[in-house]
């Protein structure tokens, strides 16, 4: 094992900006006496396959340095590994995009997070986190902000669809996820009780953290370190959906009368069909089984 942290650095990350802040970055930490490897990656996925090797030569202490698909790929290089050893620790740069986990922590939200970040690795603050762990039909996926079933996901995969209009591909998606509005029936069962109604549901999210989209507060009640994955369902229609939609921002949207909210720490899902998901900002296609907490399998630098 070593003491080095390796920093994982994505220069795509926020249509490139990524690129031109990090050496900037970087000395900060050098000046401030941090040390660190660094690993670039070149390709999607390539942040979980040298988080994965760097895990097996040794390394206990990432940074992850990019926006929130850094920060997922990274955590899925590092588990399941990890569980059979101490908790890992990771920390975070949101380079040119933001990072909605830090959120939870900081309310500045002009640089993403990315100096409360940055001070944070520099005096070595960090906390126990949960992980959540998502079983389906044909693998594992692990993630430490949010998953979302409905709007949300229809919306990030939609707007993948709209890439290259960059930033703007999210209203558009927004605009025509709307004017398709959509609701499904999502069966759950709570540690091993089934929910006695299943709604059909225009939104529903399993949350670790409180914020998604930089400063939305979908999950207001979410806890980081409280070994429970927060549930939120919102069964109401497209006019009142909109009418209310603005009110995720402060976290005032749960007392709708039309949202139920819930706890628990293992999730059964066992859907008969594949669908969208969008799991720490990266949308895939899985026919989900299960979710499931891991306590404080973590430690994050914030």
């Amino acid at each position: 094992m070593t003491n080095a942290t390796l920093a994982i650095v994505n220069p795509a990350a926020g249509f490139g900006k990524a690129a031109k802040l990090l050496g900037p970055t970087m000395d900060r930490l050098r000046a401030a006496g941090v040390s660190f490897d660094v690993a670039e990656t070149k390709r999607a996925g390539h942040a979980t396959e040298l988080a994965r090797e760097a895990y097996k030569n040794g390394y206990r202490r990432f940074i992850a340095v990019g926006g929130d698909g850094t920060s997922f790929e990274t955590v899925n290089g590092l588990f399941p590994e990890a569980l059979n050893d101490a908790p890992p620790t990771l920390g975070f740069l949101p380079l040119g995009t933001g990072n909605s986990f830090l959120r939870d922590f900081t309310a500045s939200t002009k640089d993403g997070g990315a100096n409360y970040a940055l001070q944070a690795i520099i005096e070595n603050r960090s906390r126990p986190c949960d992980v959540i762990r998502l079983k389906h039909k044909t693998g594992t996926v692990y993630y430490i902000n949010i998953l979302s079933l409905g709007f949300v996901a229809d919306v990030c995969t939609l707007a993948g669809k709209f890439k290259r209009l960059g930033a703007a591909s999210y209203g558009l998606a927004v605009v025509l996820t709307l004017a398709r509005f959509q609701k499904r029936v999502f069966p759950l069962k709570l540690d091993g009780t089934p929910l006695e109604d299943s709604p059909s549901t225009a939104l529903l999210i399993f949350n670790n953290s409180k914020f998604t989209g930089g400063n939305m507060m979908l999950a207001p009640n979410a806890d980081t370190g409280d070994g429970q994955i927060e549930i939120v369902r919102w069964s109401a229609d497209r006019f009142d959906f909109i009418r209310n939609f603005p009110k995720c921002y402060d976290g005032s949207h749960i007392h709708h009368p039309l949202i139920w909210t819930g706890q628990a720490r293992r999730i059964e899902l066992n859907f008969s069909e594949p669908m969208d998901i969008m799991i720490d900002g990266e949308v895939m296609t899985v026919q989900m089984e299960s979710l499931e907490v891991l306590p404080s399998a973590l430690n994050v630098m914030v």
